[in-house]
C-alpha cells in the first residue's frame, strides 16, 4: 500500500517517506541523525569517506593512515579502506563469536592508527565496551558496521550508536528490506554534516530536493575562489557521490520499520529453536553471543570441530540438496581472495599475527537460516536433516 501511494505520487527521488524512514530508524535506535542511501555498501563507503573531509582538521583520515578491522567478514566492510587509499589492518577473531579478538588491539596499533571498522557478525555484538575503551583511549574513530545487526543490543542500548558512525543494509535478508538501500547515523552534528554533502554529490548546499533557498545562503555567499553571490546549490565542499535512495524503497522501508520489533523476536526464538536441536551435538560447535548483549540474530553460524570425519563442504553439500539453503561466512578470510592477489602485506594491507581462527572459520563454518517467516516444522526439519548426516558419517 505504501508504495503504491508513493508511486502514485510521482516523487521518484528522496522525499516525504525517506524523511520520515530517516526519523523512525533515529528513534528506534536513539541516535540524532539518520541520512538513507541506497545499500549497506553505499553506507560504508560514506562512513570511511566521512573520516577524509579536512573539516575535521588533525582527525582527519589521510591516504596511509591505518584502520583496524577483521579480514572474516563481508567484502564492503573493508573495500572503502583500500579504495581510499588507507591500510586495513587486520586482527583475528575468535571462533565462538565470529567477532574480533579484542586482546589484540594493542598489538594492532601504530602511530598511523587512525580508526576501527568492525561489523557485528550475523548479528552478534562484538566486545563494544572493550573496542570502544580503546578507541577512547587513543581518540580513534569508531565505525559499527551494524548492517547484520539491526535490533541488537548491548549493555542495554542499541547496537550502531555506540560508534561515530552506524551503518544499516536493507536488502532482502537483512533484518528489515527496501529492496536495496541502506542507512548511516551518528550523534556528531559535524559528522552528519560532511556525509549529508558525500551523499549528494559533494554540494556544500543542505535544501532538500525541490526545496530551493531553505539555507538563506543561495546567492549571498563567498566559496572557495568562485565568483561571489555564486549559487549556493551548485557549491562543492567535498569530493561526493549520489548515494539517495527513491522514495518508494523508503515507503516500503517505513512499513517495514513499523513490524521491526516483530521480526527481530521471530529470529531470536528460531535461533534458540536450532540452538536447543543442536547445541549435543559434539561435532558441531555452536554460536555464542558476547556477554551484555541481546542479539538480533542474522543467522545461525554452525563451526566444525576438529577432528570429524567429515568437511564443512559434506555436509553443505547434503543441506542444500535437501532444499535448506547455506552459506558461508561471507569472505571467510578476506586477504585469500583473488583482489587481495595485487596487493601487498605490509603496505597495502597489515595482518596482526597469525589468522589462526579466522582460517578455521574459513575451512569449517556455515550458516543457515532464522528468517522470521519460517515455521517451526521447516526448523525442525532443518535439525533431523543435519543430525541425520552427523549420525551416519561418524
Amino acid at each position: 500500500v505504501n508504495l503504491v501511494d508513493s508511486s502514485l505520487e510521482f516523487w521518484l527521488t528522496y522525499g516525504r517517506y525517506s524523511r520520515e524512514f530517516e526519523n523512525k530508524l533515529s528513534a528506534f535506535l536513539g541516535v540524532k541523525y539518520c541520512l538513507l542511501v541506497n545499500s549497506g555498501s553505499s553506507a560504508n563507503l560514506l562512513a570511511l569517506m566521512a573520516l577524509t573531509s579536512p573539516l575535521l582538521q588533525e582527525r582527519q583520515l589521510q591516504r596511509g593512515d591505518e584502520v583496524i578491522t577483521v579480514a572474516a567478514g563481508f567484502p564492503t566492510t573493508v573495500a572503502p579502506i583500500i579504495q581510499y587509499g588507507a591500510v586495513p589492518v587486520f586482527v583475528d577473531v575468535e571462533t565462538d563469536t565470529a567477532n574480533i579478538d579484542t586482546t589484540q588491539l594493542e598489538n594492532a596499533r601504530s602511530p598511523q592508527t587512525k580508526a576501527v571498522m568492525l561489523a557485528h557478525t550475523l548479528g552478534n555484538p562484538f566486545a563494544i565496551k572493550a573496542v570502544k575503551a580503546f578507541c577512547d583511549k587513543y581518540r580513534l574513530w569508531l565505525i559499527e558496521d551494524n548492517c547484520d545487526a539491526l535490533g541488537s543490543r548491548y549493555a542495554g542500548k542499541p547496537t550502531g550508536g555506540w560508534g561515530d558512525i552506524g551503518t544499516s543494509s536493507f536488502y532482502p535478508p537483512h533484518h528489515l528490506t527496501m529492496g536495496e538501500g541502506g542507512a548511516v547515523y551518528t550523534n556528531n552534528p559535524l559528522l552528519k554534516k560532511i556525509m549529508l554533502s558525500m551523499r549528494d554529490w559533494g554540494r556544500d548546499c543542505w535544501c532538500d530536493s525541490g526545496n530551493d533557498d531553505t539555507c538563506k545562503n543561495r546567492f549571498n555567499g563567498q566559496y572557495g575562489t568562485l565568483p561571489p553571490g555564486y549559487d549556493h546549490k551548485y557549491v562543492y565542499s567535498h569530493f561526493g557521490y549520489n548515494l539517495k535512495v527513491s522514495d518508494m524503497q523508503a515507503a516500503i522501508g517505513c512499513a517495514q520499520l513499523d513490524k521491526l520489533d516483530h521480526f527481530v523476536r521471530k529470529r531470536q526464538e528460531n535461533f534458540r529453536r536450532l540452538y536447543e536441536g543442536l547445541h549435543d551435538c559434539t561435532e558441531l560447535c555452536l554460536f555464542r553471543a558476547c556477554p551484555e548483549s541481546d542479539p538480533s540474530w542474522f543467522g545461525f553460524l554452525i563451526i566444525l570441530r576438529d577432528g570429524v570425519k567429515f568437511c564443512r563442504n559434506d555436509l553443505v553439500k547434503h543441506l542444500e540438496s535437501a532444499n535448506i539453503q547455506t552459506r558461508n561466512l561471507f569472505a571467510g578470510n578476506l586477504t585469500c581472495h583473488p583482489c587481495f592477489t595485487t596487493l601487498r602485506n605490509g603496505t597495502d594491507y597489515r595482518i596482526v599475527g597469525r589468522l589462526v581462527n579466522t582460517d578455521k572459520l574459513m575451512n569449517d563454518a556455515f550458516w543457515i537460516g532464522v528468517y522470521p517467516g519460517m515455521i517451526p516444522e521447516k526448523l525442525d526439519y532443518m535439525i533431523r536433516e543435519i543430525r541425520s548426516f552427523i549420525s551416519r558419517n561418524n
